[in-house]
């Protein structure tokens, strides 16, 4: 779908109380936040609603994340890399997914290059302790084409 159309089915959104509401229209859109693009597929418009729901797990699925949700912040993490793609505060106890609520995290150890050994690593972290510098490893933070430290 490349723009709005019309929804003709005859489904509608449920809400809290159990009420049904129309659905008038089904949407595919992409959001850019930070030099990265989010898809949205199925998006419904639905009139009665005034705040912009998002379905969860559309929008895993479309866009390979998931989310962690704590009690006033939440984060989009890559699938496969688990790292951090976006952060974000709740607002008026919901979860806000919009550009003004959005911080990009920065990824301070990331690198264009594939691995490199552990002792390169190391260095480049300013030497780290050994604690540290295989907690990165495990969160996928560094890619190292061997995990030993010769310290």
């Amino acid at each position: 779908m490349a723009a709005l159309e019309t929804y003709l089915g005859n489904d509608n959104l449920h809400v809290g109380d159990g009420k049904g509401i129309p659905i008038s229209h089904i949407d595919y859109t992409k959001i850019y936040i930070h030099l990265r693009s989010f898809t949205f597929s199925n998006v419904l418009h639905v009139h009665a609603i005034r705040k912009r729901l998002l379905s969860v797990q559309n929008f895993c699925l479309d866009n390979n994340v998931y989310f962690e949700f704590h009690h006033f912040v939440f984060y989009i993490k890559d699938l496969h890399t688990n790292k951090v793609l976006l952060s974000a505060q709740s607002q008026d106890v919901l979860y806000a997914l919009s550009k003004s609520s959005v911080t990009l995290v920065p990824q301070a150890y990331w690198s264009p290059c594939i691995s490199a050994s552990a002792d390169l690593w190391h260095r480049q972290l300013g030497y780290p302790t050994s604690r540290i510098f295989q907690f990165l490893v495990f969160k996928n933070n560094i890619i190292c084409n061997n995990k030993c430290l010769n310290l």
